[in-house]
């Protein structure tokens, strides 16, 4: 991004000015940068103008199709793999200041908790988007279950205080809020890119490349740390193979796990291919459409795009039954929690006729498209929606 700042100045427009703040955003992240850019595409689509606001090395500020992104200058959180955080207000409170937006809507509930009552102070309607479980979050982090209810709890209680709306994107995240009786928590499911992700991706080249010779070829696509749980993938393979199936894993992702990935499917001679972060759509569709079953181990998803994108491709889905991921996968996967489990699902679909269980896969998929998702956002914030613009239905 270019360091040079265009002014805050508010050019003639008959939709309104979307701030969008969100945190862990980053070249290399997944399904939040996803989420964003269509989203901020759709928003532009419909006659609003969208401003997006992350943190990064450097400041910067460029004119992009999913509208005007401003980069704040934060720290890398250690650990994570090159995250950072908006972590001083004052630069932030200066930008919201200067853009005197008409909707805020913010995707984090760590260092930017205080911009709802900066919008409520400027009378802003504001959004907070839930993209994570909070509870589940601090159980990750090794939090007993009964103290991470409690603090997940009181911060939930907070948020919903704070904001005009919460948006969650499915009944699983919702569950949280419902539970603390908050009133203004609304749903609005993401989509996937229908043509980006496809069936016809489906390459015998790309899985000559990944399958290291075993015929059943099986995918992760995931952030490798701690929360998305990728050791149980591994461990789901020596199962199989412990049983006589003769499979293959290919990791698209990075993170900082990866080293001791490596290291465990080294020590148990598992056939692991490790692509690190794939950054070409097309290339990681290929992966994706070439495997025979994508695995989601991660307990905390509140929704799960990598695995929605698995199945764009004809591909389907094992996920943990601990995460949001069976209630959008339907019949079209099959969900788990120990590695075991996880081996027992991937063989009972194996079982199905390729060409029914990819249809299936497809099929399920369908149901979940960017069009839908952006009218839901916008109906969150009162916005106008064009005509035309929704061409099917919103999940329930």
């Amino acid at each position: 991004m270019t360091s040079t700042a265009v002014p805050f100045e508010r050019a003639p427009r008959s939709g309104l000015r979307i701030v969008r703040v969100a945190n862990f955003v980053t070249p290399t992240s997944g399904g939040l940068r996803t989420a964003l850019r269509h989203l901020g595409e759709g928003y532009a689509a419909a006659g609003h103008e969208p401003v997006l606001i992350v943190p990064g090395p450097e400041a910067g500020d460029e004119r992009t199709p999913q509208g005007r992104v401003i980069t704040v200058p934060g720290p890398e959180i250690p650990g994570t793999g090159g995250y950072r955080v908006l972590a001083r207000r004052a630069p932030v409170e200066a930008a919201l200041n200067a853009l005197a937006p008409d909707r805020l809507e913010v995707s984090d509930r760590t260092t930017l908790r205080w911009t709802g009552e900066w919008a409520r102070r400027h009378r802003v309607p504001s959004v907070m988007v839930s993209h994570e479980s909070a509870d589940g979050v601090l159980g990750t982090w090794g939090v007993p279950s009964g103290a991470a209810r409690r603090l997940a709890d009181a911060l939930n209680r907070r948020t919903a205080h704070a904001y005009t709306k919460v948006v969650c994107t499915t009944a699983w995240a919702e569950a949280e809020f419902a539970r603390i009786g908050a009133r203004n928590v609304v749903r609005a499911p993401l989509g996937v890119d229908l043509d980006t992700w496809r069936p016809d991706f489906r390459s015998a080249e790309v899985r000559a490349r990944c399958d290291l010779g075993a015929p059943v070829l099986l995918a992760l696509c995931s952030r490798l740390s701690p929360e998305k749980r990728p050791y149980t993938a591994l461990d789901a393979l020596a199962e199989l193979r412990a049983c006589g199936v003769d499979a293959a894993l290919v990791v698209a992702g990075d993170g900082p796990l990866r080293p001791r990935l490596v290291q465990h499917a080294k020590d148990a001679r598992l056939p692991v291919a490790f692509l690190g972060h794939v950054a070409s759509r097309a290339e990681l569709a290929g992966v994706l459409a070439s495997a025979d079953v994508a695995l989601a181990p991660g307990p905390v998803e509140t929704f799960g795009l990598a695995a929605l994108e698995a199945m764009a491709c004809g591909t389907p889905v094992v996920a943990s039954s601990r995460s949001a991921l069976p209630a959008i996968i339907g019949p079209a996967g099959a969900a788990a929690t120990t590695p075991a489990e996880f081996a027992e699902a991937v063989r009972r679909l194996l079982d199905v006729p390729e060409e029914q269980r990819r249809a299936r896969a497809r099929a399920r998929a369908e149901r979940y498209t960017w069009p839908a998702a952006v009218t839901a956002f916008l109906t969150a914030h009162d916005a106008a929606i064009p005509a035309g613009l929704v061409t099917d239905r919103i999940p329930s």
